[in-house]
């Protein structure tokens, strides 16, 4: 098989290393890729939201399927362009992507799906969260616990520009819980525990990501909340005529009374994807191309019961800034000596030399038979690697016994 996988991030990277294990693969593509891709296949100058630069290079090489990582391009309908020239691909239409562009749509959705969730206020008033209602990078949600807080995060997501969502406060242990989607069923892939911000002891302005962990010791019946909570919201956008082909992916809280969705994505997460795909046992290509085809009939979770842990390396500005370019980065062959895999987030070659390029640079992923294991590892790798600047957080996994 011929496949494109559209982005450029650590993610992408993460799913382009998984699939180029695949036995069905004839030859991995991407656009546009990375230098981290670049040595597992061919990268094209093609951005990832050019749907017409990418129907062109999917038809150019004849492609079987397309994976498009990042939620800006499924949002601005990249994968309905594909769809309607003949192209299989792994991501939703722009219709059924509006789970995660609009999060006023979102909860119209979970109301109609009886799926429950944070119940949205009329009144901005402390405690509460703002969210901006379109995309906002990982980066458009404020927890307000004061008034000095709550006047802040109204400024910052203003800045965002376009509507913004006031909900309630919950109280609980979030985690993150994904199914592969083929437009009807929804079937468990797995769950993540991600650090949003920047500082170790989650101090710091939120982030796109700065580590994550998989499985999550304290979190089971997985299968059983995909059909609860992920299931439901397939079933009410089939219903609408929009049937969600993809990675569903719920950001929950699992409070005192039970779980509730913070909210959902359409795509697979970053950086959860980076501790996900080393922990799947089979052939990711056969299972998204059965879900790009409407055929998951009989699929179950494909995850091992290993456990992995990655650590985000990021460039000194982060999250203020996300274009560090430049600086020489060096490390990366003695990180792998050590049986970690080093995924590339903002990286480029320059005369040779592999240097820094965004702001979540690297994300350095280990596996072992417990987190706690994988976690040492992981930074035992992490020491192996330096660029000018370079900062990460050191307790990923830290409170995980198991």
């Amino acid at each position: 098989m011929q496949v494109v996988v559209v982005g450029s991030g650590a993610r992408e990277h993460a799913l382009a290393w998984k699939l180029a294990r695949s036995p069905i693969l004839t030859e991995l593509h991407a656009a546009p890729g990375n230098p981290g891709i670049a040595e597992l296949g061919r990268c094209h100058p093609v951005r990832a939201e050019d749907a017409d630069g990418l129907l062109g290079l999917a038809v150019t090489l004849e492609a079987d399927l397309v994976v498009v990582g990042p939620e800006a391009p499924l949002v601005a309908g990249v994968a309905d362009e594909l769809r309607r020239n003949g192209i299989a691909v792994f991501g939703p239409s722009a219709d059924a992507a509006r789970i995660e562009g609009s999060k006023s749509f979102a909860k119209e959705v979970m109301d109609a799906a009886g799926v429950p969730t944070a119940a949205t206020l009329s009144v901005a008033r402390p405690p509460c969260v703002v969210k901006a209602d379109g995309l906002a990078s990982g980066k458009g949600v404020f927890v307000c616990h004061t008034a000095d807080e709550l006047d802040e995060a109204l400024r910052a997501v203003t800045r965002l520009g376009g509507a913004v969502v006031i909900e309630e406060l919950l109280e609980g242990r979030e985690v993150s819980l994904f199914a592969i989607c083929d437009g009807r069923r929804a079937v468990a892939f797995g769950s993540a525990q991600d650090y949003k911000r920047i500082g170790t002891g989650d101090t710091g302005p939120n982030t796109g990501g700065m580590g994550a962990y998989s499985p999550v010791p304290w979190f089971a019946d997985e299968q059983e909340l995909v059909e609860q909570i992920h299931q439901p919201v397939v079933d009410e956008l089939a219903r609408r005529g929009t049937a969600f082909v993809g990675c569903l992916f719920a950001g929950l809280m699992l409070t005192e009374s039970g779980p509730r969705v913070l909210e959902f994505n359409a795509r697979f997460g970053d950086p959860e994807t980076q501790v996900l795909m080393p922990r799947i046992d089979g052939d990711l290509l056969e299972l998204l191309t059965a879900a790009a085809h409407g055929d998951l009939a009989g699929v179950a979770s494909p995850l091992n019961g290993d456990a992995a842990v990655t650590v985000v390396v990021a460039g000194p500005d982060y999250p203020a800034r996300s274009d560090y370019a430049g600086a020489a980065i060096d490390g990366l062959d003695d990180a792998a000596a050590t049986g970690a895999v080093v995924f590339h987030g903002g990286t480029a070659v320059r005369d040779g030399r592999l240097v820094t390029n965004g702001g979540r640079i690297l994300s350095v992923t280990a596996t072992a038979g417990t987190v706690a294991s994988a976690r040492e590892r992981a930074y035992a790798a992490v020491q192996m690697i330096s660029f000018d600047g370079a900062q990460h957080r050191t307790d990923i996994g830290a409170a995980i016994d198991g």
